[in-house]
C-alpha cells in the first residue's frame, strides 16, 4: 500500500453559486476520515458541489475549507484532493503502470520510491500482473480500478468520487464499493461520493447528504435517513411514499 494518508475535514461555509438560472446554496461539514454519500435528482447540484471542493468551480461567496485551511481561491492542483470521475480519464496510449504513475508525476519522471508506490497501488486495487496492458484491454471495472490507483498514489487526504461507478452493473459496483471501503479502512481518507444509488450509502455505512434544487434538504447517517422514519423529501425521491 502507498502508506496511510489520514483524512481532513471538508467544510462548505455559506457557499453561493449560480449555474445559469439555478442558484445553489451549500452549508455542510464532513468530519475527517468519514465517508459521505451525496444523492439527489439530476440537476440538483451534486457534481457542482464536488467541483467546488475540488476547485473546478469557484463560488460567488462563502468559503471552502479543507483541514481547516481556506482553499476557496486555490487552484485544483494546490488542494489536498484527488478526484475520480465516471469517465475514468485514462490515456489510451499509456499502459496501466504509466496511467497510475501520472498521479505521482505528470511527466512520468518517477523515482524508485514513486515506482514502488505505483506498484503497491496497482496491487492493492487487484490489478497486479496487468501493469503493461492498455486501457482498451481492460474491462470497465478494471479501468475504474486504474483511476482509483492513480488517486491513491497522490496520497491526498480527501478522495472525491463523481458517479465513478454509475456505468457498472450491480455486482461490479458492489465490488468497487467494497474496494473503497477497504481502502478507506487502510488509509483513513475522507471520502465524498456522488451516487444515484441510495443503497451505496448503506453499503458504506456513510453519512448522507440529500440535495434538492441546489440545497441540502437533509443530512445525517444513511441508516437513519433511509429508514421508514426518514424525511418525506427523500422518500419522494426514492419513490417510497405511500
Amino acid at each position: 500500500m502507498t502508506g496511510t494518508t489520514g483524512g481532513a475535514e471538508v467544510a462548505l461555509e455559506q457557499i453561493r453559486f449560480s449555474y445559469g438560472d439555478m442558484r445553489m446554496d451549500f452549508d455542510l461539514a464532513v468530519p475527517a476520515s468519514q465517508i459521505a454519500a451525496i444523492i439527489g435528482p439530476s440537476g440538483s447540484g451534486k457534481s457542482t458541489l464536488l467541483n467546488l471542493i475540488a476547485g473546478f468551480e469557484t463560488p460567488q461567496s462563502g468559503r471552502v475549507l479543507i483541514g481547516g485551511q481556506d482553499v476557496t481561491r486555490a487552484a485544483p492542483a494546490e488542494r489536498p484532493v484527488s478526484m475520480v470521475f465516471q469517465e475514468n480519464n485514462l490515456f489510451a496510449h499509456l499502459d496501466v503502470e504509466a496511467n497510475v504513475g501520472l498521479g505521482r508525476s505528470p511527466k512520468l519522471k518517477l523515482t524508485v520510491a514513486d515506482r514502488a508506490a505505483v506498484a503497491s497501488a496497482i496491487a492493492r486495487v487487484g490489478l497486479a500482473g496487468k501493469e503493461k496492458r492498455k486501457p482498451e484491454a481492460l474491462s470497465g471495472g478494471e479501468r475504474q480500478r486504474v483511476a482509483i490507483a492513480r488517486a491513491l498514489v497522490r496520497s491526498r487526504p480527501v478522495l472525491l468520487l463523481d458517479e465513478a461507478f454509475a456505468s457498472l452493473g450491480p455486482a461490479l459496483r458492489n465490488q468497487m464499493l467494497d474496494l473503497v471501503k477497504g481502502l478507506h479502512a487502510e488509509t483513513a481518507m475522507t471520502v465524498l461520493m456522488v451516487t444515484h444509488h441510495p443503497e451505496d450509502a448503506l453499503h458504506l455505512d456513510s453519512l448522507l447528504f440529500f440535495l434538492e434544487n441546489g440545497r441540502i434538504a437533509a443530512s445525517g447517517s444513511a441508516r437513519d435517513l433511509l429508514s421508514e422514519t426518514g424525511p418525506e423529501a427523500l422518500k419522494r425521491y426514492m419513490g417510497t411514499t405511500a
